[in-house]
Formats: C-alpha cells, structure tokens, sequence
C-alpha cells in the first residue's frame, strides 16, 4: 500500500477546521494511514492504527510543530523518557481516582450551581459561554491555584492557545503558511506569565495545597523546587487541552441528547445515566481531536505503509471515534449503543492524565443542569455549528425552557 493518494493534495485548513468528518471518512476508506501535505505529518485515521502507534515501542511522542511553536519545551504531551517520567510524576497524584474522590464533589458542584443562578430564572440561555466553559475553566483554575483569574480570563486563554496550537497548515517547503496565527497564542503566554509568575514566587516561599504549588516541590529535593521555566510549557497544556475539554465534552454531549429527544428525556429521569452518556458524548465530538502525535524511532511498517525513521504521525482520535469497523452508524449519536472503548483520552503511556477529573466535572456539571432545569430544550431557530479539527466542540448553544 502506499502513503500518497493525490488528493490528499487537496485538503485545506479550512476545511479540516469547519468539519473533518468527511475527508477523514474518506481516509479511512482509501488511506488510513497517508501522508497529508498540509499538515506536513502521516495522519493515522483508524482506532486500530491509532491505537497502534499509541502503544508501539518503536514510537515516542512529540509535540506537532504548531504545538510546539505555541507549548515550547518540556510540554508534557512531547517529552519522554525521564523528562515524561518526572512531569508526570508531577501532575498525576492530584488526579489519581482516590485523591478526586476526596475533593470533587466540593469543588465543582458550588461552581455549577452559582453560574446556574445567574441564568436559571431567564428562560433561555447561551450554554457554552454562560455555562459549560465557565464551569469547566472555574473547576480546573481553582484546582491549580488560579482563584485570583477570572473565568472570562481563563476562557480567553484557552480559546487563544487553541487557535494557535492548531495553526498547524505548512507549505511544501514546511513553512507555515500563517505564520500570524501565533501571535494570540504568545499574547496569552506573555499575560498568563505576568500573573502567573508572582504567584509562583510567592508558592516557592509559601507553598500550599494548589496544584502548581505541588508541582514545583514534589519529588524536589529539601530547598529545592522545579524551575519555573520547566512547568510552564505543560502549565499551557493544562491551559489549554484540560481547561476546555471538559466543557466541550459536557456541550457536546447536550448537543447529542438534543437530537435525541427520548434519550434526553430519560437521561433527565435517571441521572445515573449521565456518564455513559458524556461517554457516548466524548466518543460522538471529541475534545481533543487530532492534537497528538508520535514519531517513528526507527523504519517501520504499519498497516502496509513503510514509515521511514523519523516520520511523525498524527493521531486523529477524533476519526478513530467514528470508525464504522468498531461503531455501527458512529455519526449518530446513540446513548443505547453497547457500551465500548473509545479513544477521547488517548492511549499508551501519555494517555490524558486527568481522564477521572474531567469526566468527574463533567459529571456534575450535567446533574446540577438537568436538576435546576429539567424541561431544557434547544432553541431551534438556528443550528450549532462545531469548530475545530485539532480540538473541536460547539461554538455555541442556545436553549430554552419554561420558567
């Protein structure tokens, strides 16, 4: 089989970014595993491929080149061997399952249930930016430490880094050919650093229960604490991928029950159905669509196509989600499908690391909704639109209901 069909030639930016689906049903189809020249990468488009890659040995991760342009290094989502070792070390225990056991429930359901007060009496509602973003971004910057950063602020943040990170079109030569996309994305780490830095200085001197607070004294040596520079790359991939994914994931999944009226109805009844539905939800729109990737450590061979050492693969789970060889009429989205793996979190040893957190926030999230306002319905008079391609949920929702 070969990498290169001609008209891959032909995919744009805009396109992947407006709606995906259809060029990557096609890949699928006719190329699930090809080189695709405006993404400068292979692009692995089938759960099996992608799954794959993830696990392979003779693959490492790496950060894609917008990625990288708007992260910088370490970014924990493309570094390995010890580097990988010791960020995860960091951020993983304030996400073990037992430790957000202990503090979830605390956390988030106050933060939903006061931005449900600012709406709840009006009768309609604008979801995404009045509801599930806030919700999100509140949950994962009090988590951190960030009290002091006002939601809009954190929600500003992630939307800017996401245009960046996914600023990811190159011409034949590599180059970026909007190499002008970046600048919103270093506008928004120039502004994250002036806050974020006093509050650092003071964690160094004072540290306490915040996340970024542990995550510059644990595992260090007695005096010591981690460079400020060292986190800071995977503090924008927090910034980024876990503040908007579960308030995307929690969209999406209202977007889907809405097309199913009678799946929403019972959902609203029994609120014990919630997380297989954010599930089918995750599984439905992915958050984060196509923005890992892995490179090659030495020539391989995957699904008949020879990988030279070095070629980098992108890994759209996105894709791999509406794989029609694993899920029956996968554009649909179905709270009654059996219940199966999907790739919304990844897989293999850089699988996200806060899997439990988000569906967690996204959990209660939901409950506390479908409890203030059980009788919720989409405001039909005009569509959602979905953007997004390497990560992707509604730009808007707007709902009603009587009061």
């Amino acid at each position: 089989m070969t990498a290169t069909v001609s008209w891959l030639d032909d995919i744009t930016m805009t396109e992947l970014e407006r709606n995906p689906y259809p060029v990557y049903e096609r890949l699928r189809s006719e190329a699930p595993l090809a080189y695709v020249p405006v993404l400068g990468s292979y692009v692995a488009s089938t759960a099996e491929i992608c799954r794959e890659i993830a696990t392979r040995g003779d693959f490492e991760a790496i950060i894609t080149k917008a990625g990288g342009r708007t992260f910088g290094h370490p970014a924990v989502i493309g570094v390995n061997g010890e580097i990988h070792k010791d960020l995860r070390s960091m951020v993983d225990p304030a996400l073990q399952p037992q430790e957000v056991d202990r503090w979830i429930d605390d956390l988030v359901r106050p933060i939903a249930r006061r931005y449900l007060e600012t709406f709840e009496d009006e009768g309609s509602a604008e979801l995404v930016a009045q509801y599930c973003e806030p919700v999100s971004v509140r949950a994962l910057g009090d988590l951190l430490g960030l009290q002091s950063v006002s939601s809009d602020k954190l929600r500003e943040w992630f939307h800017k880094l996401s245009r960046s990170f996914t600023n990811a079109g190159v011409d034949e030569n590599g180059e970026f050919t909007n190499p002008d996309g970046f600048r919103e994305g270093d506008e928004a780490k120039a502004e994250i650093r002036a806050i974020v830095d006093p509050l650092i200085d003071n964690w160094i001197e004072n540290p306490d229960d915040s996340a970024i607070s542990h995550w510059l004294h644990d595992g260090m040596p007695e005096g010591q604490t981690r460079e400020r520079d060292y986190i800071y790359p995977t503090l924008f991939v927090y910034l980024l991928g876990a503040m908007q994914e579960p308030g995307h994931a929690m969209a999406s999944t209202l977007v889907g029950l809405f097309t199913r009226p009678d799946q929403m109805e019972q959902v609203v009844d029994e609120p014990g159905l919630i997380p297989r539905a954010i599930s089918e939800g995750m599984r439905w729109t992915s958050p984060i669509w196509s923005a890992t990737a892995r490179i090659s450590t030495a020539d391989v061979e995957v699904a008949g196509v020879a990988l030279p050492a070095g070629s980098v693969v992108l890994m759209s789970y996105g894709s791999a989600n509406h794989d029609h060889s694993v899920y029956e009429a996968p554009s649909d989205y179905d709270l009654s499908r059996p219940p199966l793996p999907h790739l919304a979190f990844g897989a293999g040893n850089h699988a996200c690391a806060g899997i439990y957190f988000a569906n967690h926030v996204c959990r209660i999230g939901l409950e506390e909704l479908f409890d203030s306002i059980p009788n919720l319905e989409r405001d039909t008079a005009g569509d959602v639109e979905f953007w997004g391609w390497g990560f992707r949920g509604p730009t808007s929702l707007h709902t009603t209901w009587e009061v």
